[in-house]
């Protein structure tokens, strides 16, 4: 876990160059637990970490394309918008990221 600090309007919440490809990181912002992901095109996505089911935490969850599977029962989530897939329900909120250099930025 790593508490991170505002840096203008947007948050620097990691560096790329520590991102494993298709693991999760979990973030603490503002009191909010995010889990980052770089996924294997290179793209960062920025996810609540708590799937909906049971709370289970999504950063030690299985990446498969742009989506992860919750770690408690095997729930698929999109990293896109956050939803769950059917025929399972729910959804986490999702977080605009920027990557500036080897600096990565979400938006609360």
């Amino acid at each position: 876990m790593e508490t991170v600090v505002k840096n203008n309007r947007q948050i620097k919440v990691a560096s790329l160059s520590e991102l494993p490809v298709q693991l999760g990181k979990e973030v603490i912002v503002n009191g909010h637990e995010i889990a980052l992901f770089k996924l294997a095109n290179g793209n960062v996505k920025a996810i609540e970490n708590k799937c909906p089911h049971k709370q289970g935490p999504l950063s030690q969850g299985i990446v498969s394309g742009e989506y992860v599977f919750c770690p408690l029962h095997d729930r698929k989530l999109s990293l896109e918008d956050g939803v769950v897939q059917k025929p399972d329900t729910g959804c986490v909120k999702t977080f605009e990221v920027t990557v500036k250099g080897d600096d990565v930025f979400i938006q609360l």
